[in-house]
């Protein structure tokens, strides 16, 4: 076996599953050491497409303008919106042991996922800029400090909406479905796999708020993992229920035949 940089030893005979993958951290480590550049790549990628959204909300807030918040993150938002796909795509697409050169997949995730990422990525836009907005108002120009109630319903919606993010775009870039079958989707499964779902939401957001209270020195991390790790991390936790629920391999394999499963 050839060094792998995120497996320099072995602690021992590895636990595999009934396909011969590696389970557990070993498996964690496997699919990270293959696909690290990939992963990286995409992350450029996507901050590329998200840099739209983030100058807008930039411009909204130093000019105290929510006239120009809605159309910046609506607008942002959309043109993101295929970028964060190709981003999910990737992702799944290693955890599956997916073939393909970088370049013909990328290509491939924002061909067929753009025209159903412009609602989700405008309506992500606009929470991301409308939160954004709330925090400089509660945090920056406020002379009273928020109460721990305020702080708490803020932190909250935040939660809610990595968990919303979590269920709904894998749903985007794996099935073709109409929107009220993926809400109903995120629903079961959310309350299927309660404390998943919640704990990898809380995983996010503590990641986003290391980032932030660190700025502007987390900021040199951005390029390198602050896209990509974190959601590889949140979807190695679920995938194994995600399949369990939606049955993810078989559908693709049924839809793709070209796409069969690596053994390690």
């Amino acid at each position: 076996m050839a060094f792998n940089l995120f497996r320099p030893f072995s602690t021992g005979e590895p636990r595999r599953d009934e396909r011969g993958r590696l389970t557990g951290i070993d498996r964690y480590q496997d699919v990270l050491g293959r696909n690290w550049k990939r992963f990286f790549l995409t992350g450029l990628v996507t901050l590329a497409g998200c840099l739209p959204l983030g100058l807008g909300i930039a411009y909204a807030i130093l000019s105290s303008s929510i006239l120009v918040l809605l159309p910046a993150g609506l607008v942002g938002g959309a043109i993101a919106g295929p970028f964060l796909a190709c981003l999910y795509d990737c992702i799944l697409r290693a955890l599956r042991d997916a073939p393909g050169r970088w370049r013909d997949n990328v290509r491939r995730a924002l061909r067929q996922n753009w025209r159903g990422a412009l609602l989700p990525g405008a309506l992500t836009g606009l929470f991301i800029g409308a939160a954004a907005f709330a925090a400089m108002m509660l945090f920056g120009w406020s002379r009273v400090w928020p109460s721990v109630g305020t702080i708490c319903l803020y932190l909250f919606s935040w939660l809610v909406f990595f968990a919303i993010s979590t269920l709904y775009w894998p749903q985007l870039v794996l099935f073709e479905q109409k929107n009220i079958v993926r809400l109903r989707n995120m629903l079961l499964f959310s309350l299927k796999y309660f404390l998943p779902v919640v704990g990898t939401a809380a995983l996010q957001l503590v990641f986003w708020l290391v980032m932030v209270l660190f700025a502007p020195w987390t900021l040199l991390l951005l390029p390198f993992v602050a896209i990509w790790f974190i959601q590889y991390a949140v979807l190695f936790l679920l995938y194994d229920k995600l399949e369990e629920a939606f049955q993810l391999e078989e559908e693709i394999a049924a839809q793709f035949p070209d796409q069969p499963i690596r053994r390690d």
